[in-house]
């Protein structure tokens, strides 16, 4: 799974993007789509290669190269932030790993970079790999963890031991790497209260300085939702799920962490304050009855949402007051001495920046116009250096003013009153759909910002797509 996956293109429009005009780019994402075996929850883009037919990895770093050169031809790229996803990144040889970073130090693209993070499966990192990674310039790992319990991996179909995810930060710590992410997945099958605690426990533990919080979702097309279809699985309860994503921000909140998008914590540095954070501590309890009256309160909003409501967050829950706490003591490996440790990749996602996606399936967004490379690696090869594309995008401006407001809410200080005032008329349905959710305790005006409120957070998609 994925820290985070752009936006999807959803709107058919004419144009291309290589009409697109020469632009400055601030951000790259770089997708490897090979996996050893595919996770029955997983619905990236990803393949595993047939033992019986030809290693196409060589094939896909040339391709991937040849990408990278065409397009810094096109456009300035000055990458700020590069993120390279999947599929299993740290599956592609070590060898190929040192051709491709090669590459983007000869282009330039490291030059200017705060941020090159890299998704890792705990059981394919090895030393030699990731000095070859800090080495070419990376200096952020996503660590693909989702559970510390076997029976829950085993639901997950996922293939690693949790004993693999210690030693693998151990590995990562001895190549100078201290900036890392962990995966978790909750509300598993089966799982309960105590054993997500054990998760956190366990994740805790290794000193992370950002952790990804999902709850599982049942894809469209992935073996995990033909079990439920049989009757094989069953989701956890509704009530229970919003037990466990309380009890995580309130658990991280205690262990020092900053809670700034729906489904993400980055530990906060001693003395500095989250931003619009301003929720009161007794705005949240993780006791059933709590859980559920916040639920029957926005009943009428359940029953009112469309059935569709486009692009959703990972989850709905709600969040806490983030007290001024300072680290917990470093036990591991030290922590980097730097101002924030969001993601800024990701942030660059949330705040609608411009940035290019290369390798099969990646998408990419320049000034408003969206659209992804073809997800086939076969086509993605033959066609090298300018794969063909699809899901081709450019919103009207009604619903691109939608898009902003989606992507705002995600994150927890939310949208600025002045961005709100100068883009939404006073006649538009969405300031009085606006006022109806602060009415009944979904939104809440600060003195700066429009943002969800922890009962808010439990129906986000709901109130998002009553803003679209």
């Amino acid at each position: 799974m994925q820290e985070c996956t752009p936006p999807t293109p959803a709107i058919q429009a004419p144009t291309p993007p290589q009409q697109v005009g020469p632009q400055s780019i601030h951000s790259l994402y770089l997708h490897v789509p090979f996996c050893f075996h595919k996770c029955h929850y997983c619905d990236f883009y990803s393949l595993v290669e047939p033992k019986d037919k030809p290693d196409r990895q060589d094939q896909f770093t040339d391709a991937l190269i040849a990408e990278l050169n065409h397009l810094a031809n096109q456009h300035t790229l000055k990458p700020k932030t590069i993120f390279v996803g999947g599929g299993t990144p740290t599956l592609l040889r070590t060898n190929l790993w040192s051709r491709l970073l090669e590459s983007m130090q000869q282009l330039g693209l490291l030059d200017n970079l705060t941020e090159f993070t890299v998704e890792a499966n705990p059981e394919t990192v090895t030393p030699d790999l990731i000095h070859t990674l800090a080495a070419g310039g990376v200096n952020r790992i996503s660590l693909g963890a989702q559970s510390f319990n076997t029976d829950q991996l085993k639901t997950l179909e996922r293939w690693h031991d949790p004993d693999s995810v210690p030693k693998a930060v151990d590995m990562l710590a001895d190549a100078g790497i201290t900036n890392f992410n962990l995966d978790l997945i909750f509300a598993i099958p089966h799982q309960t209260l105590d054993q997500l605690d054990q998760d956190l426990d366990a994740a805790l533990a290794l000193n992370p300085t950002h952790l990804s919080c999902y709850s599982l979702i049942f894809e469209p097309n992935t073996p995990l939702t033909q079990k439920m279809k049989m009757g094989r699985i069953s989701p956890v309860g509704e009530e229970l799920e919003k037990q466990m994503y309380a009890h995580i921000i309130q658990r991280l909140d205690n262990e020092g962490f900053e809670h700034y998008e729906i489904s993400n914590w980055a530990r906060r540095n001693s003395g500095i304050e989250d931003q619009e954070s301003g929720i009161e501590e007794d705005q949240i309890s993780t006791s059933p009855n709590a859980v559920s009256e916040r639920s029957e309160a926005a009943g009428a909003l359940q029953n009112t949402a469309p059935s569709n409501p486009g692009p959703s967050p990972p989850n709905s829950a709600p969040s806490a007051q983030h007290s001024d706490l300072s680290p917990s003591p470093d036990t591991r490996h030290p922590i980097p001495d730097t101002r924030s440790l969001r993601c800024q990749h990701n942030m660059a996602y949330w705040t609608n920046q411009n940035w290019l996606g290369l390798g099969p399936a990646a998408a990419s967004h320049l000034n408003g116009k969206r659209w992804k490379n073809l997800p086939n690696l076969g086509k993605y090869i033959q066609h090298a250096p300018t794969p063909p594309t699809t899901d081709h995008e450019q919103l009207p401006p009604k619903q691109h003013i939608g898009e902003l407001i989606m992507l705002g809410l995600r994150l927890r200080q939310g949208l600025t009153l002045n961005w709100i005032n100068q883009h939404i008329p006073q006649n538009d349905p969405r300031q009085t759909t606006i006022n109806e959710l602060i009415d009944i305790h979904m939104l809440e005006r600060t003195h700066t910002h429009l943002r969800l409120t922890p009962q808010g957070l439990f129906l986000a998609d709901s109130i998002i797509a009553k803003l679209l």
